[in-house]
């Protein structure tokens, strides 16, 4: 033992990283590395044996036995990605298996990153979604043997998270539901509230999950989708639609305030993974037991006026209350409030009083909302799809859609990365010009809970969505706010000019010819100052049939300062069958023939074509390059 290693062992374990990426060889560096640049560990570890041999690893890469290492991260929810052999890996795990639900995510990787395996915690600790992700990420692929993945059937116990939507039910009754799909037989949805838009996947229908009645036979093995608390034997996924109005005197205790809210779910019949968050009056924001519950939990804590909690009807006003707080409501009208437009009470306020040890009395009443509320869950991720050929789109791009079950764009553009969309996962397709809807359809389910993607052709951040929707996502209060990350693509300008040579070796811009969104004085402008400034020009959008004057018009600005033989890029239906690239010069740019489907790139008076490419010098004659 070395005695760094020895060092290692009598201090006291560093705190457990939630993924840990664990190299039993010095060959697995390279691929830790990696792992670390793409963001998808918290941690880097090495064996001793492994790190002697390592020069340039720097002070945060732990070291230690792998065993110790693996024990002192086994966490619930934690991920453990290791590089070796699965045979090592299995005989390292096997003391600490206890109980599948409180197993990590292991994931073992080959040095090179080609196969992940996700050898325990497939559903529950989500390592066949992790095993998708990372491999997507390395260029790799996820080695899967699960009967749901294998089948094309949906994972029922696991896919909820992704909706937003947290699980009850008994683990028996899960592993029931879960055997009797992989024999094949019928089993039942209830599904009274969330959105069913997971229904429309080719992997729910595969579930054979039929819709019975909820009286039906009660020992078909059920999957239940609602507020209320898991019916015996039944497997339930829970939105979070309910909305807890509280009210209660000054310096309550905790621990009445927990008690009240336990027994308010429990007569209402709901179950508390279903919260959405709590609310009350403003003057309430500041009492310590609420402030205290809300992080508890997690809630959202939500406050309003008592000139907004009197507008709103309720069944039980108080004129006490009323003299007290300006309102004659607190908990009731917090709740509908924060339920939001078609909310319904579904406990009528309920008062409880301490016990000998607690302080106060509160106040419980709860409403339910139409729309599920769990941005902290949630995530919006901006994908540039590329040009069309999937073997541009980026690794990021491509892991992110793999994150995610939702994917939200123009038609086209979903249909180029259809060959990648998972049986679980569902398309919602857009018209053309709805961008906005687009977004507010995306940012909207993301506010559910949902993992969605929103797609652009090219890079999202170039022409694409990602303006749009960033804009109507600062919009938001920050509270509201779910995760949101841009996922760059190759645009159809890097491809054109990769296509064509080299001919933005020195500097350039872009102009759309569409004037949907800016004024042609505007554009024409930006045309005049390009073509002064001498740049290389990529032109968009350049010609529509309801659009078929500004590019004539372009070239005339550009032709009168730069040469007429200035060569031009045509590249038109980039990184799809159809594909054509072609030059031309300026003054016979051939605009009949232009359409929406091409990208044109002008060069500046320096640029040539020679030997069936178009290059732009680095310099002008006479500059020295640096």
């Amino acid at each position: 033992m070395t005695s760094e290693t020895s060092a290692l062992n009598h201090s006291s374990p560093p705190p457990a990283a939630r993924r840990l990426a664990l190299g039993l060889s010095s060959n697995a560096w390279p691929l830790l590395q990696r792992l670390q640049q793409s963001g998808l560990t918290d941690q880097l570890a090495l064996t001793p044996g492994a790190a002697a041999a390592i020069a340039d690893r720097d002070g945060t890469c732990l070291v230690n036995s792998a065993s110790l290492l693996i024990q002192q991260h086994w966490q619930e929810g934690g991920v453990l990605m290791v590089i070796g052999a699965t045979g090592a890996v299995t005989r390292l795990i096997a003391p600490l298996l206890t109980e599948k639900g409180s197993d990590p995510a292991v994931l073992v990787l080959d040095a090179e990153g080609q196969r992940v395996i996700p050898l325990l915690g497939g559903h529950q600790a989500g390592a066949e979604q992790w095993s998708r992700e990372v491999a997507a990420a390395l260029g790799g692929e996820a080695v899967l043997s699960g009967d749901s993945a294998v089948s094309g059937r949906l994972a029922t116990d696991t896919f909820g998270h992704a909706w937003g939507w947290k699980r009850g039910g008994a683990s028996a009754n899960w592993t029931q539901l879960m055997k009797a799909q992989a024999r094949g037989e019928a089993t039942r949805l209830i599904q009274t509230m969330g959105s069913k838009l997971w229904q429309s996947s080719s992997a729910a229908r595969a579930s054979k999950l039929l819709g019975l009645d909820a009286e039906a036979d009660r020992a078909i093995p059920t999957l239940e989708i609602s507020t209320s608390i898991a019916n015996e034997g039944a497997c339930t996924w829970h939105p979070a639609l309910l909305w807890l109005g509280i009210g209660c005197e000054r310096d309550t205790s905790l621990n009445l305030v927990q008690r009240a809210v336990h027994s308010a779910l429990a007569e209402a019949g709901l179950a508390e993974a279903a919260v959405a968050g709590i609310s009350s009056i403003d003057r309430k924001g500041d009492e310590r037991a609420l402030q205290e519950l809300a992080q508890l939990h997690h809630w959202p804590f939500r406050l309003h006026t008592a000139t907004a909690l009197t507008a709103v009807p309720v069944p039980t006003p108080s004129e006490v209350v009323a003299a007290e707080m300006g309102t004659g409501s607190v908990a009731e009208a917090a709740a509908l409030l924060s339920a939001g437009d078609n909310g319904q009470l579904k406990l009528h306020k309920r008062i409880t009083h301490a016990n000998d040890d607690e302080r106060g009395a509160v106040t419980v009443a709860i409403a339910e909302s139409i729309e599920a509320y769990s941005p902290q869950q949630g995530e919006l991720h901006l994908i540039g799809s590329g040009p069309g050929d999937l073997a541009l789109l980026t690794p990021e791009a491509r892991s992110a859609l793999e994150r995610c079950p939702a994917w939200v764009g123009y038609g086209l553009y979903l249909d180029l990365l259809e060959p990648l969309r998972r049986p679980d996962q569902i398309r919602l397709d857009g018209q053309l010009t709805m961008e906005r809807d687009r977004c507010q359809q995306a940012l909207s389910l993301a506010r559910q809970g949902v993992r969605v993607a929103l797609v652009s052709s090219g890079d999202s951040g170039i022409y694409g969505m990602a303006g749009l929707a960033l804009e109507l996502w600062l919009d938001l209060p920050e509270d509201d706010r779910p995760r949101f990350a841009v996922h760059p693509g190759i645009s159809a300008l890097q491809l054109a000019a990769a296509k064509a040579g080299a001919p933005l070796m020195h500097d350039f811009c872009t102009v759309s010819l569409s004037d949907r969104l800016t004024p042609w004085e505007v554009i024409e402008r930006r045309l005049k100052g390009a073509a002064k400034g001498d740049f290389v020009v990529a032109l968009y959008n350049p010609r529509s049939k309801g659009r078929d004057w500004q590019l004539q018009h372009a070239k005339t600005i550009l032709l009168a300062e730069r040469p007429a033989s200035t060569p031009v890029v045509i590249a038109r239906q980039l990184g799809r069958q159809e594909e054509h690239v072609s030059f031309c010069r300026l003054d016979s740019l051939p605009v009949e023939s232009i359409d929406m489907l091409t990208v044109l790139v002008i060069g500046n008076s320096s640029s040539r074509l020679e030997g069936g490419r178009m290059v732009t010098p680095r310099g002008y004659p006479g500059a020295e390059l640096s």
